[in-house]
């Protein structure tokens, strides 16, 4: 071991625990622990990288299966493209109270994209999705698995928040919905993980209960899907974070076998 650890790596070490106690995990798998590494070394650029794409001339047989199961009518060549046909967008209700339009943000080469159900107040102000408590909580999700925030694609369902942090409207998710389908059109990740019961029954088109969907893998245009709790569902109901830990280590083994 290094005399100077790299102080980012202690960092992510330190949420890593953190998130651990939390959730009220006080021991660890032998095998999590040596996927755990393995996963972290290849972040560390040791091996290859679960963040990005591997740099290449032909598509990866992943996004070549993503590109071909999308629909012509929602492909497009760039997330500006998408943001740009968005515009200052007016197709429902919600954009009668809102601040600001939170389309999304992170790595545009993310294999691993969260999608959750719409911006809240402090989404709303500042413009970004994932910002505020449950946002907090999300970023410690996200480091838990070896990654950091910004080697992701972060979005919602809706763009627009709903008055009183609402869930949205039948019509509000018709109206909002297709630019999500556009986003993950241009991003093909590997990985899609459903934040809550609205993206997730979104994404599959069924109305299944989110406890039912949940420790699953399901398929959505060639990506992998896996359904888990809202991370603000998580601040109201603490100890629904073991169920979501198992559900995070399902996504850290899906990129980390791919």
């Amino acid at each position: 071991m290094p005399d100077h650890p790299d102080p980012a790596l202690l960092e992510q070490l330190k949420a890593h625990l953190e998130y651990y106690a939390e959730s009220g995990i006080d021991r660890f798998d032998p095998k999590a622990v040596r996927g755990a590494l393995r996963l972290a070394a290849s972040v560390r650029g040791e091996g290859k990288s679960p963040s990005r794409r591997p740099q290449q001339s032909e598509p990866s047989a992943q996004a070549s299966l993503f590109a071909e199961s999308v629909p012509e009518s929602v492909r497009d060549s760039s997330l500006e493209e998408v943001r740009d046909d968005l515009g200052d967008c007016q197709r429902c209700k919600l954009c009668q109270d809102r601040t600001h339009i939170v389309f999304g943000a992170g790595n545009p080469q993310a294999r691993l994209v969260f999608v959750g159900e719409g911006p809240g107040a402090e989404e709303d102000r500042q413009g970004l999705p994932f910002v505020g408590r449950a946002g907090q909580l999300l970023t410690r999700m996200i480091e838990a698995i070896q990654m950091r925030r910004d080697e992701v694609y972060i979005c919602n369902v809706v763009k627009c928040r709903p008055p009183g942090n609402r869930t949205p409207q039948e019509d509000e998710v018709t109206a909002c919905s297709p630019f999500l389908e556009r986003q993950l059109a241009v991003l093909q990740p590997e990985v899609i993980c459903c934040l809550g019961l609205t993206a997730a029954q979104t994404l599959l088109q069924v109305r299944t209960p989110i406890g039912r969907l949940r420790g699953k893998i399901h398929s959505f245009r060639g990506a992998r899907l896996v359904a888990t709790y809202h991370p603000a569902y998580l601040l109201r109901n603490p100890p629904a974070k073991r169920e979501v830990w198992e559900d995070l280590k399902r996504i850290r083994s899906l990129l980390s076998s791919s």
